[in-house]
């Protein structure tokens, strides 16, 4: 790990006492978060930083807000932009700072917004509702975009699909604006509620995590010159235990520094998952699944050396952290638990001084 200066940045709903933006100062070495300030937001319910780290874009109310990062992490307002539709609920962009992508959860929804070289946000270029019809359960019977996010080798946009338990895979159609081709679709299993995709660090293998049915499946990933290729080869619990899983929803994943473990979270059971990732074969060995001293554990980040996890808890107004001993597989926690109303994300990162 490279010696620098990180921050992070935790979204919150601001219905409440909380007005936005909670941003952190980050002690590595002890795996530890002090609170700075707070920037405000409409409900910011997800952040997500420009691949040239200058920007940090936040869902509000408005549509996405866009902040300039400056040297000491603190951010200044850039501009606005209406999206066309419901609020989102995720961010992603892609490898040349061209486009931001935003998926919306409410309406199942898909936005494409240009994005400026001066860091503005500007028009929207396409937008692409999904159609169809998951089933009769109350959180899945109609399209619910959780994830949109870019394949490594930034040739395709996976759209997840938490409704109709898919993951439409799109391409940018670049002689029409931006503008959204569907070239594939993974067709998952009814009622899995598929919620995030992640890749490994080699772009080789894709994991989905799936909500309701609180698995991780793994699938290989290549380009075959003309489609997509993704292949399920492994699905893995997520959970501490199986007393009642139905009350029990998979929340957050993310992949170490290193790319040998990968991390979730799960609501209800309010735990954290291990697995040991077989960086030959993608598949995943369960190390563990422990408590996290907090309710509902939205969202989660690994600490860029790999030894600590921040978890954002949402329902206990709280976020806690631990350090990760590999060789026990257990985790121990950092101090007591600090308070934030209704966080919803955490970003993780390093900064210019």
């Amino acid at each position: 790990m490279e010696k620098g200066k990180y921050v992070a940045y935790v979204g919150t709903y601001t219905h409440g006492s909380s007005i936005g933006i909670h941003l952190y100062d980050v002690d590595v070495e002890e795996g530890t978060l002090s609170e700075r300030k707070v920037v405000p937001v409409n409900n910011s319910s997800y952040v997500v930083k420009s691949k040239n780290g200058k920007y940090l874009y936040s869902i509000a109310d408005e549509g996405v807000a866009v902040f300039a990062i400056k040297p000491d992490g603190d951010l200044e307002p850039i501009n606005k932009v209406d999206i066309d539709g419901m609020r989102g609920c995720y961010l992603s962009v892609d490898d040349n700072g061209e486009y931001l992508f935003v998926g919306g959860y409410h309406d199942g929804k898909i936005t494409v917004v240009h994005t400026h070289k001066d860091g503005r946000l500007g028009k929207v270029v396409d937008g692409v509702f999904h159609k169809g019809i998951g089933s009769v359960a109350e959180r899945n019977f109609r399209p619910h975009v959780s994830c949109v996010t870019t394949t490594p080798d930034g040739k395709y946009v996976c759209a997840v699909d938490n409704g109709i338990d898919q993951v439409k895979i799109y391409k940018i159609n670049k002689t029409h604006s931006g503008r959204l081709d569907l070239v594939d679709i993974i067709r998952c299993k009814r009622e899995s509620g598929p919620r995030e995709i992640v890749f490994s660090k080699d772009g080789k293998y894709a994991y989905i995590l799936f909500e309701l049915s609180n698995q991780v499946g793994v699938f290989t990933y290549k380009d075959n010159g003309k489609d997509p290729d993704f292949e399920l080869v492994q699905t893995v619990d997520t959970l501490s235990d199986e007393l009642d899983p139905q009350h029990d929803c998979a929340a957050a994943i993310a992949i170490s520094p290193d790319g040998k473990h990968l991390f979730t979270s799960a609501a209800g059971d309010n735990s954290v998952a291990m697995f040991s990732v077989d960086t030959e074969t993608g598949f995943l060995t369960k190390d563990f699944a422990l408590p996290i001293s907090g309710e509902y554990p939205k969202d989660i980040a690994l600490f860029p050396d790999g030894k600590h996890i921040a978890v954002v808890n949402h329902e206990s107004n709280s976020i806690t952290t631990f350090s990760i001993d590999y060789e026990k597989k257990v985790l121990v926690m950092k101090g007591k638990p600090m308070s934030v109303e209704t966080p919803n994300c955490i970003l993780l990162t390093d900064i210019e001084v």
